[in-house]
């Protein structure tokens, strides 16, 4: 690990959790918000244009892994139902950020991230590379932890266009740190979108079990991990840093 130069991390799941979010409730201070704005919609009608404007949008996402923000399929839902608006209407970004709301309030920090960056942050760059529809909840998030400076680098996919696994998502992070693939290393909870992605790229990769993906899912991913750690803590033992030598990482089986 001489040559390692920097440490990618995604964010959500890897870094923070989500704790106690409702997806019913943000969307229906997404529609409460449209209604205010002056749109007479029913409920009914109106999530199932959303729906199937999502599902639409979804198939390029993840088929093409190209980023589609969230005012793009609320407004196409919007112009299913017989309004002529764009997704830079401001009635629609106040929606957005209405049904935003609880994801922010909801994300916590995993236990000892914020030890480990700064332990981290001394020796090598860091940066976080992210999937997310709506950028400004990922910078907002950070500021929030608390954890925003330890970063050089943040990209989100719905600010640089493409979706992990996309190799284009990496090599702007690798690029912003001014780091070849091999100098790098990316730390990700996700078989596919993480460790499959960084690995096409050549980064070495480390994956943790999270509350979205499980061991038992590292496991029988076709893809494996360089090393698989259990908490963000063993990370530093991989460096070597001093006073955490006990952890032994190993590669998945």
């Amino acid at each position: 690990m001489d040559n390692i130069k920097a440490v990618i991390f995604d964010f959500i799941g890897t870094l923070a959790n989500l704790v106690g979010y409702s997806l019913e409730k943000a969307e229906d201070k997404l529609f409460r918000s449209l209604l205010k704005s002056g749109f007479n919609l029913s409920r009914e009608n109106f999530f199932e244009a959303y729906n199937k404007a999502y599902q639409r949008h979804c198939k390029v996402r993840y088929q093409q892994l190209i980023e589609v923000t969230n005012a793009v399929w609320i407004s196409e839902a919007l112009g299913y139902l017989g309004y002529n608006v764009t997704p830079e209407d401001e009635r629609i970004n106040t929606a957005v950020n209405r049904f935003f709301e609880d994801y922010l309030a909801a994300l916590k920090l995993r236990s000892s991230a914020k030890q480990t960056l700064m332990k981290l942050y001394n020796r090598y760059k860091l940066g976080i590379v992210t999937n997310y529809t709506y950028a400004p909840v990922i910078y907002a998030a950070l500021r929030k932890l608390k954890i925003n400076d330890f970063f050089n680098v943040v990209v989100v996919s719905e600010a640089a266009g493409w979706r992990k696994p996309n190799p284009k998502i990496f090599h702007e992070a690798l690029k912003a740190l001014s780091v070849e693939a091999d100098e790098a290393i990316f730390v990700g909870d996700t078989p596919s979108e993480d460790i499959e992605g960084a690995k096409r790229v050549g980064m070495k990769t480390i994956c943790i079990p999270s509350q979205f993906n499980s061991l038992e899912d590292m496991q029988r991913a076709p893809q494996r991990a360089d090393y698989t750690i259990e908490k963000l803590s063993d990370i530093l033992a991989i460096f070597n840093t001093r006073g955490h030598n006990k952890f032994k990482a190993q590669a998945l089986p």
